[in-house]
């Protein structure tokens, strides 16, 4: 059937008892949504089509998903659903009264579709009206709704309760997340002990193990401990979960998010978290004072407002008359309550070619082995916003007065400008604690967070975040002996270090802070704000420099003592991130940023930082660990897999200590390196990263006794390849089982290569063989293409792309405000040779681009 064929309307409306017999053979595939079920009524799965658009959305009438005109046929053909609702939503004109004036033409009572309006519209001359059609494919029998009498009660209900359905994104909206937080049964209540714990405002560690973030403080004595892993990768080692069940002590606040407007807090005892009306009073127990800070940030918003609309004014260039930029790749992206830090980053990711290309490029074949609900696909989601943002569809100048009433009478709106990235932050902040909610965040967390999916979901054979990854050399150095130790480690960003000391221009900052506080003790203005001036080459300069390295354990002298790291670049990636870091704790207890100008470079140049490796003369520290600590009780043994994956009777001292000094536990860095057998640091690390949500993780390693293995020794098999491949040992026992080769791939990826997990998904998928198969074999072309790179560069490490360390600074992002927990965050982006700023909705030619206020810089190679 013709294309144009498909989408004419119905023939001759039927009669009531005709439409009820049509309807019948249909009838099992018709389902009421119940509550629970996701309606997908005001967006495309695969675009940002709406019943705004022209062909308006098909809403599937059994998996409640919409589809726009270009994509209903690839959903028919895949799932051989036939019926969908149609919903239209038209834009018409007015027309004058007898007196005058002017009244509605009118088809339908009212508007049933949670849309916003289009505000390029008069309201005095046009308004809105919503359609609803039952369309029956392939022939496209249309229905027009309601139709009551006509249709079976079933029907009929499963329409009405679709219409009827909240926005699946409802827990997003910034209302309902407050609204989800209750007060906790134990605020009113809490015992605090008498201790004298104090907590300083930085520096904190974890008091059960070495980690630094993902910490936090119990409210009944002032423990500080870690967290638990999320599925990303963030987290810490559940010493805090811990601590409750051996304590009972309930409530504990996450430290880092301590600001004027609360914290946020966890009750262990009611699995949740929640709300503490007295976290004041309890947090001033420790001697965290949060009623003067919440004084002093009212005096900041207050008093100093000249110097922070300053920042507004620099970086969004207000006062400037900007010129709106319109067509493929000037897309706006809406803020659905502080997501700038998301629309951002997202922004600067899509100007990247090797993105554009994994994504865009391959946007055919990513939709057409999309899984049976793209809105749950990672590569679906990321295709679907590359588009939005670069085919200009939804990038159009606005329509000229005169034309609007001549496309009015043909029913085509006006194009409304940007895209609502709901779907895709939904997908992409799913299961994480902090960007699932409507909190602002921090960029420079948001975009490693993006880079860990993009690696977790292979697209083609070269994956796009291979253009930032990079290795660093770090040399460390025991100062007692002068001994040294070199490893390797994978970065995304190049984070430079603020040096405050080198300002250029000293005196008129003292001059500033005495007239401030003459100011703020005489209840006067502030005086106009003076911000301090720091070379770019002085900060570089800072990274460059040895750091001391806290709890140095020296292999040399068998003890602790002092340490120092150095740190270069053992490669330099194709686009080099560079991170400001601004944001630090003061001794008051107040987050803040340092408010400075850096006169960023268009033009970079690091090969002085290239990494040299061991020099003549150096003599390298011991590879001798401190002794394993083995417990008289080991738990969870047994030897399922001890035939097929033998592991070794010692452990790699070396590789352990190169994972201990990246940071992570000593013990897990033992097991990692135990239970990959001794296969080097690199393959131990992803198991790792595969393994940091298991409760036993930091726990002391169980060597086993003949013919027995460790409990997370069928785990160990799956440590995640470098190249996401499961390994091949775990697909041989998998098809010795009976299991295809496709089967096993899948189960194995949809698992992180954990194989326990894997088998129980395949007896819980039983109808997916057959679904897979087509999309494996591409996937296993794709991975033999990855490993053929591979062996071309003969590199059995991370994919890194090195060459000179020459950049130029093609974009940056901006944060305004005083903390990464609060304000907002705009776009720069060099496009065609001139400056663009992307402020959400808002894109524009940028006139004076405040490159030296940025927060987050993007420099791309500049070929030899």
């Amino acid at each position: 059937m013709q294309r144009a064929a498909l989408f004419r309307a119905g023939d001759a409306q039927m009669a009531a008892g005709d439409l009820g017999e049509l309807l019948v053979p249909y009838m099992p595939t018709i389902r009421v949504p119940k509550s629970g079920d996701r309606v997908y009524k005001t967006e495309c799965a695969f675009s940002y089509d709406s019943p705004d658009s022209e062909g308006g959305l098909y809403v599937c009438m059994n998996t409640f998903l919409g589809f726009g005109r270009e994509h209903i046929e690839r959903h028919y053909r895949k799932t051989g659903q036939c019926v969908y609702l149609h919903l239209k939503r038209h834009v018409i004109e007015k027309v004058p009264g007898a007196s005058g004036g002017a009244f509605p033409k009118r088809r339908n009572a009212k508007l049933f579709l949670d849309l916003e309006t289009n505000s390029d519209l008069n309201s005095d001359e046009f308004e809105y009206e919503d359609e609803a059609k039952l369309v029956l494919f392939p022939d496209h029998y249309e229905i027009s709704l309601p139709n009551i009498e006509e249709l079976p009660a079933l029907v009929t209900i499963a329409c009405d309760a679709l219409l009827s359905a909240k926005s699946p994104y409802r827990k997003q909206e910034p209302d309902s997340w407050e609204e989800e937080l209750q007060a906790s049964k134990h605020a009113k209540t809490l015992v605090q002990l008498d201790n004298g714990v104090r907590i300083p405002p930085s520096g904190w560690k974890c008091s059960k193990c070495d980690l630094r973030e993902n910490l936090w403080l119990n409210l009944t004595d002032g423990s500080v401990l870690c967290g638990k892993w999320f599925f990303d990768g963030s987290g810490g080692n559940g010493h805090a979960m811990e601590h409750y069940k051996e304590t009972g002590y309930p409530l504990a606040v996450k430290l880092g998010t301590i600001t004027p407007d609360g914290a946020d807090v966890y009750s262990f005892d009611e699995e949740e978290p929640v709300l503490d009306p007295h976290i004041a009073k309890h947090l001033a127990h420790f001697g965290i004072d949060m009623l003067q800070m919440q004084v002093t940030e009212n005096g900041l918003r207050d008093n100093d407002i000249k110097p922070r609309v300053s920042e507004w004014e620099v970086i969004q260039e207000a006062g400037v008359k900007l010129k709106p930029m319109y067509g493929p790749g000037y897309t706006g992206m809406k803020n659905l309550g502080n997501s700038c830090y998301l629309n951002a980053v997202m922004q600067a990711i899509f100007s990247i070619p090797e993105f554009q290309r994994a994504y865009v490029g391959n946007l055919p074949r990513i939709f057409d082995y999309s899984p049976l609900d793209p809105t749950q696909d990672f590569n679906t989601q990321m295709a679907k916003l590359g588009h939005g943002l670069l085919s200009g569809q939804y990038s159009k100048p606005p329509m000229k007065a005169e034309l609007i009433e001549q496309v009015m009478k043909e029913e085509h709106k006006p194009q409304r400008n940007g895209i609502s990235p709901r779907m895709f932050k939904a997908f992409i902040s799913k299961g994480h604690p902090e960007f699932s909610s409507n909190r602002q965040q921090d960029a420079q967390e948001f975009f490693l967070h993006l880079i860990n999916l993009v690696e977790r979901n292979p697209v083609g054979s070269e994956n796009p975040s291979d253009v930032f990854r990079f290795l660093v050399e770090e040399r460390t150095q025991c100062c007692q002996s002068r001994k040294v130790r070199y490893t390797a480690r994978v970065d995304y960003i190049m984070q430079l270090p603020v040096a405050m000391e080198a300002a250029t221009n000293k005196d008129e900052l003292i001059a500033y802070e005495l007239k401030r506080r003459e100011a703020e003790a005489a209840r006067r203005p502030p005086p106009e704000l003076v911000r301090a001036k720091i070379p770019f080459r002085a900060c570089l300069q800072a990274f460059a420099e040895p750091s001391n390295v806290e709890d140095f354990w020296s292999s040399a002298l068998q003890a602790k003592s002092a340490g120092v790291k150095t740190s270069r670049f053992a490669s330099f990636p194709e686009y080099l991130v560079v991170q400001i870091k601004k944001f630090t704790f003061g001794l008051d207890w107040i987050p803040k940023k340092l408010d400075v100008s850096i006169d960023m470079p268009d033009f970079l140049d690091i090969s002085h930082l290239r990494a040299r490796g061991l020099q003549p003369g150096e003599e390298e520290l011991p590879d001798i660990a401190p002794p394993i600590v083995i417990p008289d009780d080991p738990k969870g043994i047994y030897g399922l897999f001890s035939h097929v994956f033998p592991f070794p009777s010692n452990v790699d001292e070396s590789s352990v200590m190169q994972l201990a000094e990246m940071g992570f536990p000593l013990e897990a860095c033992r097991k990692a390196v135990y239970y990959t057998g001794n296969l080097g640091a690199e393959v131990a690390f992803n198991w790792i990263i595969a393994h940091m949500e298991e409760p036993d993780f930091a726990e002391p390693l169980v060597i086993p006794a003949f013919g027995e293995v460790a409990s997370s020794g069928a785990a160990a098999l799956g440590a995640v390849g470098l190249d996401n491949q499961p390994p091949e040992e775990m697909v041989a026992i998998i098809i010795s089982m009976g299991f295809q080769r496709n089967l096993a791939l899948q189960a194995l990826k949809a698992t992180n290569n954990n194989l326990e997990r894997a088998l129980e998904w395949i007896f819980s998928h039983p109808d997916v063989e057959e679904e897979i198969e087509p999309v494996l074999d591409t996937m296993d072309m794709d991975n033999n293409a990855n490993a053929n790179i591979l062996a071309e560069t003969g590199a059995e490490g991370p994919r890194i792309k090195d060459g000179p360390g020459r950049y130029e600074l093609f974009g940056f992002i901006s944060h305004m405000g005083t903390s990464t927990m609060s304000g907002h965050y705009v776009c720069h982006l060099k496009k065609e040779g001139r400056w663009v700023i992307y402020n959400d909705l808002r894109v524009c030619a940028s006139e004076r681009p405040p490159k030296d206020l940025g927060y987050i810089y993007f420099y791309h190679r500049i070929p030899s």
